[in-house]
């Protein structure tokens, strides 16, 4: 009878706990490494907003998209177009954040340098702010 109970108690605690994620947070945890690493060309007046009109300044704005559409699908970081330009998983041209001048150079550089570097990419966002922006989305990608 104890181990019922025991059993019991213990498949409550792991069925509860199963839907205890911590919600990931626009405000504090995505909007500032939207901030750090893409306001410089998606802002009014930057090259970014005049090639897609994407802008970062607010939730509101990074959830209206580019004028070409959302590029947020709350609930689904799998279908946001968003998620796939930060892992750079579409066309090197449009890729987000663009490698600057001075980082392709260096990685040029490096490739001459080292053939075992042939290949390689600098990265852009570090995977434990990609997997914040996921889960951001994934929870519904709210203004929280």
């Amino acid at each position: 009878m104890l181990r019922k109970t025991i059993t019991a108690v213990i498949f409550t605690f792991v069925v509860l706990g199963m839907g205890c994620t911590k919600e990931t947070g626009f405000k504090q945890s995505v909007h500032p490494i939207l901030l750090k690493n893409c306001l410089s060309c998606h802002s009014v007046g930057g090259k970014g907003y005049a090639a897609s009109g994407f802008s970062v300044e607010s939730y509101e704005s990074v959830m209206k998209g580019t004028k070409f559409g959302s590029v947020i699908v709350p609930g689904s970081s799998l279908s946001s177009t968003f998620v796939i330009l930060i892992e750079h998983k579409a066309d090197p041209s449009i890729n987000m954040p663009q490698r600057t001048e001075q980082q392709v150079l260096a990685a040029q550089a490096l490739a001459e340098h080292d053939k075992f570097l042939k290949g390689w990419k600098i990265p852009m966002l570090l995977p434990e702010q990609i997997k914040l922006i996921r889960d951001w989305i994934d929870q519904g990608a709210r203004d929280n």
